[in-house]
């Protein structure tokens, strides 16, 4: 990833090498695990065209995250190295994180990695000590020395575009009010859902709680890592329980750790989702949802799963965000009672699928305009399709007994 340049689809000499000619290059660019994901719901969309070449990067300017290049790896495509897909012209460049954006060369289209274009926290965990509130879609992050960068800029929601207006109007023009892909799909699938349950070994008569957490000191894992054994402890043959950690959580740690930590509660049962793929369709396999301020635990209750709160920070949660929404109508857990007899009361949340977005079942096809327009393509005649989620599979750790 860091050294000589691939030989592969791009470059002076690429017709020496190649079989199809003539096609567009799209570059993906995965910064983290997480906007990876998002940008793999998107690019099925393109990458089925014969005129359409995908290759993805990894950006790295001397440090990045633990897994991200593995995770790449196994996508199976061509992965150039950040050096070059800097020297090359690309004819779509899919992002879904703010990160580098100004160094390539091409029409950038940016979207959310979450749930909502404007973030749910006031101010951005990556930045140590700030001093002001940031939307996601603010200046700095969409301009580049007096430069527009995005060519396009996807938002969920069509409130979304006040806020743009606010922060940083000279974007206005390339916004595409395109609605959620995570959300559509999860929706698309929820008739899956015993599939996703059998695939868990959840048996006729269980229940699955899931207990979802981001990353954070503030998160459900970062704040009450025991919560996983104490519900263990709790339950009886008819409840099954399982672990969705936001990739960033693995991405600092190391999976290694992270199961390592959960070892106890491995050993009784708990189902740890990997962070790449898998939390979608636990979430609509699941009964009852504890979780946080994350996007996975507002994607859960829009799908109509009741939830409890088990943490939210709510002096650093935007009081206009889904999260906060949420979280006006969630119970909240307390941590000093049995915690079973308490998910009784949580009842599912209508709004909040409105909130996410305001486009519902249509972001495939609005995306896959959008890309195409881009491209300087005609449309496929078929439709876009919300894809249906795969099977989950349990995550291993690679040297651990439980493999």
């Amino acid at each position: 990833m860091h050294g000589s340049w691939v030989r592969g689809p791009v470059g002076l000499d690429a017709g020496a090498r190649i079989t199809r000619a003539g096609f567009r290059t799209v570059l993906v660019m995965v910064p983290s695990v997480t906007a990876g994901t998002r940008l793999l719901d998107l690019l099925p969309l393109v990458e089925v065209d014969h005129r359409v070449q995908a290759v993805f990067t990894v950006p790295n300017t001397g440090e990045t995250w633990h897994g991200v290049e593995e995770f790449t790896r196994r996508t199976g495509g061509i992965v150039v190295p950040w050096a070059q897909a800097m020297r090359h012209r690309w004819d779509l460049v899919l992002t879904a994180s703010h990160r580098h954006i100004e160094q390539v060369h091409g029409p950038v289209l940016v979207l959310p990695h979450g749930a909502g274009s404007v973030g749910s926290l006031r101010r951005s965990r990556k930045a140590s000590g700030a001093t002001r509130d940031t939307t996601g879609l603010d200046r700095d992050l969409l301009t580049f020395r007096g430069r527009l960068v995005p060519a396009a800029l996807a938002l969920s929601h069509e409130l979304e575009l006040a806020v743009l207006r606010r922060t940083c109007p000279e974007a206005e023009p390339v916004a595409v009010v395109t609605g959620d892909p995570c959300l559509d799909r999860m929706s698309a699938s929820i008739g899956f859902r015993d599939h996703y349950r059998s695939a868990l070994g959840i048996a006729d008569g269980q229940e699955l709680v899931t207990i979802s957490s981001t990353w954070g000191t503030e998160s459900t894992f970062g704040r009450h890592p025991e919560l996983y054994q104490q519900i263990l402890t709790e339950a009886d043959d008819r409840t099954r329980v399982a672990a969705v950690l936001h990739p960033m959580v693995h991405a600092a740690h190391g999976s290694r750790q992270v199961h390592t930590w959960l070892a106890a509660a491995r050993d009784r049962g708990l189902i740890v989702v990997p962070p790449d793929e898998g939390w979608r369709a636990v979430m609509i396999a699941s009964d009852r949802v504890l979780g946080d301020h994350g996007s996975t635990t507002s994607y859960a209750a829009a799908i109509g799963r009741p939830v409890h709160l088990a943490a939210f920070p709510a002096r650093t949660v935007r009081p206009t965000s889904i999260a906060a929404t949420l979280a006006r109508t969630a119970p909240r857990l307390d941590h000093d009672r049995p915690v079973l007899p308490q998910l009784a009361d949580a009842k599912p949340v209508p709004s909040l699928a409105g909130m996410i977005t305001s486009r519902p079942g249509s972001a495939a096809a609005i995306l896959r305009r959008t890309m195409y327009r881009l491209l300087d393509l005609d449309e496929p005649s078929w439709p876009a399709p919300n894809a249906v989620l795969p099977l989950p599979r349990p995550a291993t750790c690679p040297g651990d007994r439980h493999v």
